[in-house]
């Protein structure tokens, strides 16, 4: 039996995508394969980017509030916390909706017109409202560390505060509680993905087509033949001598559906777990 629960939802989780993969390929016609095949791609991939992108600017944004703290330079400190604030005050999916739009203008006037443009791009403005987490938690963990006599101790013996700060501080006692808050933020970056797709392809936007954007999971959760599949898993309810119909005649939509439910329960599994592993 695995000890750990983080390795254990992570195991239980690439078998369950496995599982659905084989059975897939089994029973699912192959255009609704195709389909589905390329959602998960195109959300894991921009999900992936996200990590990256928010990890960078979570950084950046973090040592450059120190430097400034550190030598008084308060009107450029202000102006960035300004900005954190006025971004924190914005609710994500609202943001990244715009971001959604905008992504959407620039791919019909040619500027951005492969997925290699489009994924880093979505991503980014994603990033735009989740960063703002890794920053509080490396702030928290300088701040912290700052507190106890090996920083003096360090500062004293003439090592640089970059060094301290990047290496001995993040690097070597918080890249665990780094870590940990990346896997959040991957389970996230799927939520809110999903969410402003659905938002999208349901008609909240007009700006905002289903050829503009790469498909994605939430995306093709709102096409009419998923719909349609999800709607009867309810006439199951009341008639469950259908059910053996669900996993063979509406499997497009259950495979979404189930990608998407099954990866965020284990993502915060795995997430919960990785955290008790470590006592964070």
């Amino acid at each position: 039996m695995i000890k750990y629960k983080d390795i254990r939802w992570t195991v239980v989780w690439l078998t369950g995508i496995l599982f659905l993969a084989a059975w897939d390929i089994l029973f699912l016609n192959k255009p609704a394969l195709k389909k589905v095949a390329a959602g998960f791609v195109n959300t894991f991939t921009i999900a992936v980017l996200v990590i990256c992108i928010t990890l960078l600017l979570g950084w950046l944004t973090a040592l450059l509030l120190h430097f400034l703290s550190l030598r008084k330079r308060r009107t450029g400190y202000m102006a960035i916390m300004f900005i954190l604030n006025l971004l924190r005050s914005i609710p994500q999916v609202v943001g990244i909706l715009f971001g959604y739009i905008l992504v959407s203008y620039l791919h019909d006037a040619g500027i951005l017109k492969s997925a290699f443009s489009l994924f880093p791009v979505l991503a980014f403005f994603m990033s735009l409202f989740i960063f703002i987490e890794v920053v509080d938690l490396i702030r928290e963990r300088i701040d912290h560390f700052r507190k106890l006599d090996f920083y003096n101790a360090m500062r004293v013996c003439g090592i640089p505060e970059s060094r301290v700060v990047n290496f001995h501080i993040l690097w070597k006692n918080s890249r665990i509680h780094i870590f940990n808050k990346l896997i959040s933020i991957f389970g996230m970056a799927i939520f809110l993905q999903c969410s402003v797709d659905f938002i999208i392809s349901v008609g909240l936007s007009t700006d905002v087509n289903e050829v503009s954007l790469p498909a994605t999971l939430g995306s093709l959760l709102a096409k009419i033949d998923s719909k349609q599949d999800i709607l009867a898993i309810g006439y199951t309810l009341t008639n469950p001598a259908y059910a053996g119909h669900l996993f063979f005649q509406h499997l497009q939509g259950i495979s979404i559906a189930f990608l998407i439910v099954f990866s965020l329960l284990s993502i915060y599994n795995i997430s919960n777990g990785y955290a008790e592993r470590h006592r964070l």
